[in-house]
């Protein structure tokens, strides 16, 4: 992917997703993209211009009335000026001024003013979202040809609030801008994958349950990265507390013989990458009625069976996908533990983790933190890859898989 030689204006509004445009910004550059950053009054109560000047290495514009910068009439200027005008995050105010034609403050006039194409990333109050003025604004908005990614659905900034509402994150829309300039690589364009992502609970009574510590985030970034590379994704979920990744299908289930049976009916597919950390074993039998403490405080007999093997059903089965990726997560042994599921699964591929607390990888470790370290191990050998965040893992390993089925 690049966007090199591309002229990104980015419009930051006001709202607590606004801290996520200072990581847009070097997403955008990384791509090779020049970023220049205008910013709401709003926007500067929560980011800074100089955090948005330091990555962007330009000015930031945040004033319509500026001596120096209209000079020239600045704001036709930059309106005119960029390939692309994002707008991350739009706030249900930029949204209702640009569908009314309103320009009372720079971003808004720039918007007004602009012929270049605009995407906008929506971020707000889930009852904001779902406010019918915000909906007429929508559709007034992309009848006019604006473009739009997100919002998806999740906890929000207030205690409490889940829902819709929740900005894009800045990979999804950084997919976004190269879709819109036509800069997107989509290699995988026409195949299909399924993906398996966080834990499974099984159940021992209504209450209480056998589950580990998978927060899920590895296997959602690696569907939204794939989706990204244009293929076809069905995520079978366990219980997460994550926001459906965008173009994905999402398939929630509780236990791994609900998982087992989602992959099986998303057969066929091109791909296979089996991220979910699935229970090994299961309660035999679950109480109908919360277990209560007996007399004398012994604890209940809890007499555990194996569950389906969902990795080894997919490696040896009739429809199985032409590459088949399982993940190895270990405490001891990683190599040697990896190398037997290799092979005794029918895999193409392990990724393997160090999970154990002198993995040396940062706060939360591999289950449940933001960063990981993987080992890729396959009948060609091993290959180390270095410490990274999940994100960057899931897009490395979406390339490898494009180039695997290539």
């Amino acid at each position: 992917m690049s966007l090199s030689e591309k002229r990104i204006l980015l419009v930051i509004g006001g709202g607590i997703a606004a801290y996520k445009a200072l990581d847009l910004i070097r997403r955008l550059k990384e791509r090779g993209a020049a970023v220049r950053c205008v910013m709401t009054a709003a926007a500067q109560q929560f980011v800074t211009p100089l955090a948005a000047g330091a990555l962007s290495a330009d000015q930031v514009f945040t004033e319509l009335f500026d001596r120096q910068a209209e000079h020239d009439v600045g704001h036709i200027r930059l309106a005119r000026e960029a390939d692309l005008v994002v707008v991350a995050p739009a706030t249900a105010d930029l949204m209702a001024k640009l569908a009314n034609g309103l320009a009372n403050d720079l971003a808004s006039a720039i918007l007004l003013a602009t012929e270049t194409p605009v995407l906008m990333a929506p971020a707000m109050n889930p009852r904001m979202w779902a406010h019918p003025a915000t909906r007429r604004n929508r559709e007034r908005l992309a009848a006019d040809g604006v473009a739009f990614v997100g919002p998806g659905r999740g906890e929000m900034a207030e205690a409490g609030e889940a829902g819709e509402g929740r900005m894009a994150e800045p990979l999804e829309i950084a997919a976004a801008v190269e879709r819109c300039l036509g800069a997107a690589d989509r290699p995988l364009a026409g195949r299909r994958a399924i993906v398996t992502s966080g834990p499974t609970h099984e159940p021992i009574d209504p209450v209480r349950y056998v589950a580990n510590r998978s927060s899920g985030r590895q296997g959602h970034a690696i569907a939204a990265a794939l989706a990204g590379l244009g293929a076809e994704v069905v995520l079978v979920s366990g219980p997460v507390a994550l926001a459906d990744p965008p173009g994905v299908t999402v398939v929630h289930v509780e236990s791994a013989r609900q998982m087992r049976d989602a992959v099986e009916a998303a057969l066929p597919a091109d791909a296979g990458i089996f991220v979910a950390a699935v229970a090994d074993w299961r309660p035999e039998t679950h109480a109908a009625e919360k277990m209560k403490k007996t007399p004398d405080g012994a604890p209940p007999a809890l007499a555990m069976v194996e569950n389906p093997d969902i990795l080894a059903t997919v490696g040896h089965h009739a429809q199985r996908p032409r590459l088949v990726v399982g993940f190895a997560a270990e405490t001891q042994n990683l190599l040697e533990n990896a190398a037997a599921k290799l092979a005794r699964k029918g895999a193409d591929l392990i990724v393997a983790n160090d999970v154990s607390h002198d993995s040396g990888i940062g706060p939360g470790g591999v289950m449940g933190g933001a960063r990981n370290r993987v080992r890729l191990v396959s009948a060609d050998g091993v290959e180390d890859w270095p410490e990274m965040d999940k994100q960057a893992v899931a897009e490395r390993l979406a390339r490898l898989v494009a180039e695997r089925l290539a």
